[in-house]
């Protein structure tokens, strides 16, 4: 999030200046340039999330938003991507990302702390990020246990929900796909502008 308000700060100062103090064909390319470069920034960069509530998850990826009813869902993973499965198909989780780095920062932690037990030596977890861009921290208690990458943990929540949530007659229904038009549409115009005043000029 913090690195697609930046491009898009950018995007608008080298837009605006191009606009001020360009001529006319600087000033038509900045201008459909940025109609086609702010829809992708923030499709990529804002708009991935996923809402959890007690009968459905809405995961919105950059170009869809997709319903699931917790009873559709067959499975949750975290491999090399989070996906869900639900109706038999799969749906990728923009907003999880899988890192493996810190998979294995996190089953570092594990084997110390359990070295740690053995030898009955008391280990404290690390701080926890939190706030904006997880620029805060709470520290962490004394009982570390297992640790886990925050894209696993995640999924453990859902997959939590999920068996929770799954029996629930409110949380029967279809898995709808929407397309985010509001994004793609702009994006497309804009490429289609730049593209013609690229071959006009």
């Amino acid at each position: 999030m913090a690195g697609g308000v930046l491009l898009l700060l950018l995007a608008v100062w080298l837009g605006t200046d191009a606009l001020l103090n360009g001529d006319n064909h600087t000033r038509l390319t900045a201008l459909f340039g940025l109609v086609f470069a702010v829809p992708l920034v923030v499709a990529f960069t804002l708009r991935p999330a996923v809402y959890a509530g007690p009968h459905r998850m809405r995961v919105r990826n950059p170009f869809r938003t997709i319903t699931v009813p917790w009873g559709k869902v067959e499975a949750l993973r975290a491999g090399y991507s989070s996906e869900v499965f639900a109706d038999g198909a799969k749906y990728q989780l923009w907003s999880i990302p899988v890192s493996l780095r810190a998979r294995k920062r996190a089953s570092r932690r594990t084997e110390r702390a359990e070295r740690a037990a053995a030898r009955g030596v008391a280990v404290t977890a690390p701080a926890r990020p939190t706030g904006l861009f997880g620029l805060g921290g709470v520290p962490g208690g004394d009982d570390v246990g297992e640790q886990r990458a925050p894209s696993d943990r995640a999924i453990d929540e859902l997959r939590t929900l999920a068996a929770d949530h799954g029996e629930n007659p409110a949380a029967q229904g279809d898995v709808t796909v929407r397309w985010a038009y509001e994004i793609a549409a702009p994006a497309l115009a804009g490429a289609v502008a730049l593209a013609v005043l690229l071959a006009v000029f």
